[in-house]
């Protein structure tokens, strides 16, 4: 059984949209598209600014860094993502209430893993990317919601200008 289902179920039942589920998009009833609040999933064949995002864990303190980020509206970013940690870390780019509201789910089923447009795990000494667009303005997180990762400061911040 796929363990992703019932958790993304779960949120959608909250109304929390942008973190890998699916839904109609305006118009488009019953259709499935999926709906992202930061934006859509970038091209990975078209041209992307790079911008390279570490995770890791020291003193007691889980973090990404950078842990800011700017970009322009429309523009294209491809994070290459490394953990440079020794535990699994996560990559969820949506909005701070939407990641806060997952991470509680996340708790009730810590073994999900994301694998999504907007999401990667990725394990130790290994790297991962997202390639994103953001079509919409505003402030965005990008967070690991691995139980206890959160709270120990590993979130970061997209301002969309």
């Amino acid at each position: 059984m796929n363990r992703r289902i019932p958790i993304l179920l779960a949120a959608t039942a909250f109304g929390v949209v942008g973190i890998g589920s699916s839904q109609a998009g305006p118009g488009e009833a019953g259709h499935g598209h999926p709906v992202f609040s930061a934006g859509e999933p970038g091209n990975p064949k078209r041209p992307a600014r790079i911008v390279q995002v570490t995770m890791r864990e020291s003193d007691g303190k889980m973090t990404f860094v950078p842990d800011r980020v700017e970009v322009r509206r429309g523009e294209q970013i491809r994070f290459v993502l490394r953990n440079n940690g020794a535990l699994d870390h996560e990559f969820v780019l949506a909005t701070t209430e939407e990641n806060v509201k997952h991470a509680e789910e996340m708790k009730k089923n810590p073994e999900m893993e994301h694998d999504d447009p907007n999401s990667k795990r990725v394990a130790p000494a290994k790297a991962s990317e997202v390639v994103w667009k953001f079509t919409k303005a505003g402030q965005f997180e990008f967070g690991c919601l691995i139980p206890g990762h959160r709270e120990a400061g590993m979130t970061g911040t997209v301002v969309v200008k």
